[in-house]
């Protein structure tokens, strides 16, 4: 008698069905190598693009962003005055707060800033001096450029040392800080 399977006539054979074939070890490796792959694909992504990881190796932003901080930062949105950032200032990475952007002009009088002859409110008041400002004022912000400064605002080496800080060293906007000393 003939067996099921080569039989023409057999509800099997008339389906279409065919036999799984069962999965090896390299199967199941190959598949998780490719999930690694591109979720590390999307991750640099994210990073070279969307967001960036830095770590704050200095108080220039204290007591906003402390040395040893981790920062996130989001690079798409647009800047506004106050945003905290982290730019690219000779060869570190600084933070510090927008204070003017390009086509603005920026005074620093004891003890208060004025942009386009307006003060500046800020949520904290940071006692600000042009003493040892390498510009004079008022000063005019060149285009695609902003005037950043310091929270800890007797560390000048922000715009009153380096003049209007270029929009491509802007790192991003600082959306999280995640405090990784004194926790």
């Amino acid at each position: 008698m003939a067996d099921n399977n080569e039989n023409p006539a057999s509800p099997e054979a008339s389906s279409g069905k065919k036999k799984k074939k069962k999965k090896t070890a390299f199967d199941y490796a190959r598949a998780f190598f490719i999930k690694i792959g591109v979720t590390a694909a999307v991750i640099a992504a994210l990073l070279i693009w969307v967001a960036g990881v830095y770590v704050c190796h200095d108080n220039s932003s204290y007591p906003m962003i402390k040395d040893g901080d981790l920062c996130i930062t989001y690079k798409l949105g647009s800047l506004e005055q106050g945003d905290a950032v982290a730019y690219k200032y000779g060869d570190k990475i600084r933070f510090g707060r927008v204070i003017a952007a390009g086509g603005d002009e920026v005074g620093i009088f004891n003890d208060y800033i004025t942009v386009n002859g307006s003060g500046v409110f800020e949520d904290v008041i940071y006692p600000t001096t042009p003493e040892g400002s390498n510009i004079t004022y008022p000063y005019k912000v060149p285009e695609n450029c902003v005037f950043i400064l310091n929270d800890h605002r007797t560390d000048i080496s922000d715009s009153r040392t380096a003049g209007g800080i270029s929009e491509d060293d802007i790192k991003g906007k600082i959306v999280f800080v995640m405090r990784r000393r004194g926790i």
